[in-house]
Protein backbone atom coordinates (compact mmCIF):
# COMPACT_ATOMS: atom_id res chain seq x y z
CA UNK A 1 0.00 0.00 0.00
CA UNK A 2 1.59 3.66 -1.23
CA UNK A 3 1.09 6.50 1.07
CA UNK A 4 0.34 10.20 -0.79
CA UNK A 5 2.43 13.05 0.64
CA UNK A 6 1.73 16.69 0.53
CA UNK A 7 3.71 16.88 -2.15
CA UNK A 8 1.57 14.44 -4.21
CA UNK A 9 4.83 11.91 -3.89
CA UNK A 10 3.43 8.25 -3.62
CA UNK A 11 5.83 6.39 -1.03
CA UNK A 12 5.39 2.69 0.77
CA UNK A 13 3.53 2.86 3.99
CA UNK A 14 5.66 2.12 6.66
CA UNK A 15 3.61 0.44 9.47
CA UNK A 16 6.84 0.53 12.29
CA UNK A 17 7.69 4.31 10.97
CA UNK A 18 3.71 4.69 12.33
CA UNK A 19 4.18 2.98 15.20
CA UNK A 20 7.31 4.53 16.02
CA UNK A 21 5.86 8.31 15.87
CA UNK A 22 2.92 7.35 18.10
CA UNK A 23 5.13 5.83 20.68
CA UNK A 24 6.74 9.29 20.73
CA UNK A 25 3.36 10.67 22.27
CA UNK A 26 4.44 8.65 25.19
CA UNK A 27 1.43 6.49 25.42
CA UNK A 28 1.95 2.61 26.42
CA UNK A 29 2.90 -0.04 24.39
CA UNK A 30 -0.37 -1.34 24.80
CA UNK A 31 -2.14 1.95 23.94
CA UNK A 32 0.12 2.39 21.17
CA UNK A 33 -1.02 -1.02 19.44
CA UNK A 34 -4.86 0.01 20.37
CA UNK A 35 -4.44 2.93 18.49
CA UNK A 36 -2.68 0.84 15.49
CA UNK A 37 -5.22 -1.35 15.27
CA UNK A 38 -8.05 1.28 14.95
CA UNK A 39 -6.76 2.84 12.04
CA UNK A 40 -6.01 -0.08 10.19
CA UNK A 41 -9.22 -0.53 9.10
CA UNK A 42 -9.29 3.21 7.62
CA UNK A 43 -6.35 2.26 5.47
CA UNK A 44 -6.35 2.47 1.56
CA UNK A 45 -4.21 2.73 -1.66
CA UNK A 46 -3.21 6.26 -1.78
CA UNK A 47 -4.22 8.15 1.54
CA UNK A 48 -3.01 10.89 2.43
CA UNK A 49 0.11 11.76 5.04
CA UNK A 50 -2.52 14.05 6.18
CA UNK A 51 -5.83 11.74 6.89
CA UNK A 52 -2.94 9.48 8.42
CA UNK A 53 -2.17 12.09 11.14
CA UNK A 54 -5.83 13.36 11.59
CA UNK A 55 -6.55 9.93 12.43
CA UNK A 56 -3.62 9.04 15.00
CA UNK A 57 -3.92 12.77 16.52
CA UNK A 58 -7.96 11.94 17.46
CA UNK A 59 -7.45 8.41 18.83
CA UNK A 60 -4.58 9.54 20.86
CA UNK A 61 -6.61 12.48 21.95
CA UNK A 62 -9.56 10.29 23.10
CA UNK A 63 -6.81 8.75 25.38
CA UNK A 64 -5.16 11.54 26.66
CA UNK A 65 -4.88 14.89 25.37
CA UNK A 66 -1.44 15.13 26.36
CA UNK A 67 -0.64 12.62 23.94
CA UNK A 68 -1.92 14.49 21.04
CA UNK A 69 -0.06 17.24 22.08
CA UNK A 70 3.40 15.90 21.87
CA UNK A 71 2.17 14.27 18.83
CA UNK A 72 1.20 17.26 16.90
CA UNK A 73 4.85 18.62 17.65
CA UNK A 74 5.89 19.21 14.05
CA UNK A 75 1.94 20.63 13.60
CA UNK A 76 2.52 22.67 16.00
CA UNK A 77 6.12 24.18 15.11
CA UNK A 78 4.45 24.96 11.47
CA UNK A 79 1.98 27.38 13.61
CA UNK A 80 4.49 29.07 14.98
CA UNK A 81 3.98 30.90 11.57
CA UNK A 82 2.80 32.34 9.76
CA UNK A 83 6.27 34.34 8.87
CA UNK A 84 8.50 32.45 11.52
CA UNK A 85 8.21 35.44 13.98
CA UNK A 86 7.00 33.46 16.80
CA UNK A 87 9.24 30.49 15.23
CA UNK A 88 12.53 32.83 16.41
CA UNK A 89 10.93 33.66 19.60
CA UNK A 90 10.55 29.76 20.36
CA UNK A 91 14.19 29.34 19.58
CA UNK A 92 15.47 32.32 21.88
CA UNK A 93 13.43 30.06 24.62
CA UNK A 94 15.85 27.34 23.36
CA UNK A 95 18.39 28.01 23.88
CA UNK A 96 18.10 30.63 26.99
CA UNK A 97 16.49 27.10 28.85
CA UNK A 98 20.03 25.76 28.41
CA UNK A 99 21.55 28.59 30.00
CA UNK A 100 22.39 30.99 27.12
CA UNK A 101 21.25 34.40 27.55
CA UNK A 102 19.54 35.61 24.16
CA UNK A 103 17.91 38.51 22.23
CA UNK A 104 16.21 38.43 18.86
CA UNK A 105 16.01 40.62 15.78
CA UNK A 106 19.15 42.59 16.25
CA UNK A 107 21.01 44.45 13.03
CA UNK A 108 24.90 44.37 13.21
CA UNK A 109 26.93 46.00 10.62
CA UNK A 110 29.35 43.18 9.87
CA UNK A 111 32.97 44.00 7.61
CA UNK A 112 31.14 44.62 4.19
CA UNK A 113 27.05 44.65 4.79
CA UNK A 114 24.82 44.81 7.52
CA UNK A 115 22.78 41.80 8.70
CA UNK A 116 19.64 41.27 10.81
CA UNK A 117 20.63 38.46 13.67
CA UNK A 118 17.33 36.40 13.99
CA UNK A 119 18.96 34.91 17.43
CA UNK A 120 21.67 35.88 19.39
CA UNK A 121 22.74 34.16 21.84
CA UNK A 122 25.54 34.40 24.85
CA UNK A 123 27.11 32.10 27.44
CA UNK A 124 30.41 32.45 29.06
CA UNK A 125 32.95 33.89 25.71
CA UNK A 126 30.52 32.65 23.35
CA UNK A 127 28.32 34.23 21.23
CA UNK A 128 26.03 32.84 18.69
CA UNK A 129 24.31 34.17 15.61
CA UNK A 130 21.74 32.20 14.98
CA UNK A 131 19.59 32.15 11.53
CA UNK A 132 16.07 30.97 11.69
CA UNK A 133 14.91 29.32 8.28
CA UNK A 134 11.14 28.65 9.05
CA UNK A 135 9.00 26.93 6.69
CA UNK A 136 4.94 26.16 6.26
CA UNK A 137 5.30 23.57 3.65
CA UNK A 138 4.72 19.56 5.53
CA UNK A 139 7.71 18.65 3.26
CA UNK A 140 9.83 21.57 3.14
CA UNK A 141 13.58 21.32 2.35
CA UNK A 142 16.59 23.97 2.91
CA UNK A 143 18.52 23.73 -0.17
CA UNK A 144 22.86 23.69 0.09
CA UNK A 145 22.32 27.99 -1.63
CA UNK A 146 21.14 28.32 2.28
CA UNK A 147 24.37 26.88 4.70
CA UNK A 148 26.39 28.50 1.68
CA UNK A 149 24.97 32.12 2.18
CA UNK A 150 24.70 31.30 5.66
CA UNK A 151 28.57 30.71 6.15
CA UNK A 152 29.27 33.66 4.13
CA UNK A 153 27.22 35.78 6.79
CA UNK A 154 29.02 34.15 9.77
CA UNK A 155 32.32 35.18 8.15
CA UNK A 156 31.15 38.55 7.52
CA UNK A 157 30.47 39.24 11.33
CA UNK A 158 33.64 37.66 13.01
CA UNK A 159 36.29 39.34 14.64
CA UNK A 160 34.27 42.64 15.38
CA UNK A 161 33.03 43.50 18.49
CA UNK A 162 29.76 44.26 19.55
CA UNK A 163 28.00 45.68 22.78
CA UNK A 164 25.10 43.07 23.98
CA UNK A 165 24.30 42.34 27.49
CA UNK A 166 26.23 44.98 28.71
CA UNK A 167 29.31 43.39 27.78
CA UNK A 168 31.13 44.03 24.11
CA UNK A 169 31.85 40.44 22.55
CA UNK A 170 32.76 39.19 19.28
CA UNK A 171 30.84 36.39 17.60
CA UNK A 172 32.45 32.99 18.09
CA UNK A 173 30.23 30.61 16.33
CA UNK A 174 26.51 30.22 13.91
CA UNK A 175 23.99 28.06 14.22
CA UNK A 176 21.43 27.54 11.37
CA UNK A 177 18.10 26.63 12.71
CA UNK A 178 15.29 24.95 10.79
CA UNK A 179 11.98 23.38 11.51
CA UNK A 180 12.10 21.86 7.93
CA UNK A 181 14.42 19.43 6.78
CA UNK A 182 17.65 19.72 4.81
CA UNK A 183 18.68 18.54 2.18
CA UNK A 184 22.19 15.97 1.35
CA UNK A 185 24.03 18.66 -0.18
CA UNK A 186 23.15 20.77 2.63
CA UNK A 187 24.04 18.24 5.11
CA UNK A 188 27.57 17.51 3.29
CA UNK A 189 28.13 21.22 2.97
CA UNK A 190 27.81 21.58 6.37
CA UNK A 191 29.13 18.80 7.86
CA UNK A 192 32.16 19.57 5.50
CA UNK A 193 32.48 23.33 6.80
CA UNK A 194 31.71 22.73 10.10
CA UNK A 195 28.92 24.43 10.56
CA UNK A 196 26.56 23.84 13.48
CA UNK A 197 22.70 23.15 11.75
CA UNK A 198 19.80 21.94 14.02
CA UNK A 199 16.42 21.02 11.50
CA UNK A 200 13.48 18.56 12.29
CA UNK A 201 15.71 15.35 12.03
CA UNK A 202 19.05 16.27 12.33
CA UNK A 203 21.30 15.59 13.76
CA UNK A 204 20.45 11.86 13.91
CA UNK A 205 20.24 11.99 17.63
CA UNK A 206 19.95 15.85 18.79
CA UNK A 207 17.79 17.06 16.45
CA UNK A 208 14.58 19.28 16.84
CA UNK A 209 12.70 16.56 17.88
CA UNK A 210 14.25 14.81 20.08
CA UNK A 211 15.54 18.12 21.53
CA UNK A 212 11.96 19.08 22.51
CA UNK A 213 11.01 16.09 24.03
CA UNK A 214 14.07 15.85 25.91
CA UNK A 215 13.94 18.96 27.58
CA UNK A 216 10.42 19.48 27.49
CA UNK A 217 10.46 22.67 25.69
CA UNK A 218 7.03 22.37 23.67
CA UNK A 219 6.05 25.94 21.78
CA UNK A 220 2.13 26.52 23.52
CA UNK A 221 0.69 26.22 20.42
CA UNK A 222 1.02 22.27 21.04
CA UNK A 223 -2.07 22.41 23.31
CA UNK A 224 -4.75 20.67 21.81
CA UNK A 225 -7.06 22.47 24.08
CA UNK A 226 -6.12 25.94 22.86
CA UNK A 227 -8.01 27.18 19.17
CA UNK A 228 -6.14 29.30 16.23
CA UNK A 229 -7.12 32.34 18.12
CA UNK A 230 -6.59 31.56 21.78
CA UNK A 231 -2.74 30.13 20.66
CA UNK A 232 -2.01 33.82 18.69
CA UNK A 233 -3.38 35.66 21.77
CA UNK A 234 -1.09 33.87 23.90
CA UNK A 235 2.02 33.88 21.72
CA UNK A 236 1.46 37.78 20.93
CA UNK A 237 1.77 38.23 25.25
CA UNK A 238 5.22 36.54 25.23
CA UNK A 239 3.74 32.70 26.57
CA UNK A 240 5.81 30.92 23.83
CA UNK A 241 6.79 27.56 26.03
CA UNK A 242 4.14 25.42 27.56
CA UNK A 243 6.72 25.95 30.39
CA UNK A 244 5.53 29.47 30.51
CA UNK A 245 2.19 28.54 31.06
CA UNK A 246 2.49 26.09 33.48
CA UNK A 247 5.17 28.82 35.36
CA UNK A 248 2.35 31.70 35.29
CA UNK A 249 -1.28 30.17 35.03
CA UNK A 250 -2.45 34.41 35.09
CA UNK A 251 -1.42 34.08 31.25
CA UNK A 252 -4.73 32.26 30.79
CA UNK A 253 -6.29 35.32 31.87
CA UNK A 254 -5.71 37.09 28.25
CA UNK A 255 -8.42 33.90 26.77
CA UNK A 256 -11.78 34.36 26.60
CA UNK A 257 -13.07 31.24 28.00
CA UNK A 258 -14.05 29.79 31.04
CA UNK A 259 -13.04 28.78 34.45
CA UNK A 260 -13.11 25.06 33.78
CA UNK A 261 -12.05 25.13 29.99
CA UNK A 262 -9.14 26.86 31.42
CA UNK A 263 -8.75 24.72 34.36
CA UNK A 264 -8.35 21.79 31.28
CA UNK A 265 -5.48 23.36 29.39
CA UNK A 266 -3.70 24.14 32.56
CA UNK A 267 -4.11 20.32 33.28
CA UNK A 268 -3.17 19.53 29.21
CA UNK A 269 -0.26 21.91 30.08
CA UNK A 270 1.16 20.14 32.91
CA UNK A 271 0.82 16.22 31.66
CA UNK A 272 2.84 17.73 28.79
CA UNK A 273 5.88 18.86 30.70
CA UNK A 274 5.40 16.33 33.60
CA UNK A 275 4.50 19.16 35.97
CA UNK A 276 3.15 18.22 39.12
CA UNK A 277 -0.63 19.57 39.29
CA UNK A 278 -1.53 22.45 40.95
CA UNK A 279 -5.14 24.41 40.83
CA UNK A 280 -5.70 27.81 39.15
CA UNK A 281 -7.75 30.35 41.51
Amino acid sequence: MNVKKHSGELVPFEPNKLRYSLSRSEASEDEVNKVFQRIQPHLYEGITTRELYELAFDLLKNLRDSYAARYSLKKALRDLGPEGFYFEKWIGKVFANVGYSTVTGKTVQGHAVTHEIDVIATKGNAMLAIECKFRNDVDAKISVTTPMYFLSRVKDIKGLSFSFFETARQFTDGWLVTNAYLTADSISFGEYYKLNMLAWDYPTHNNIKHLVDNLELYPITCLTNLNGAEKNLLLKNSCILVRDLVQNPEYLEYLQTNRQQKKRILIEAQELIHSPSADIS
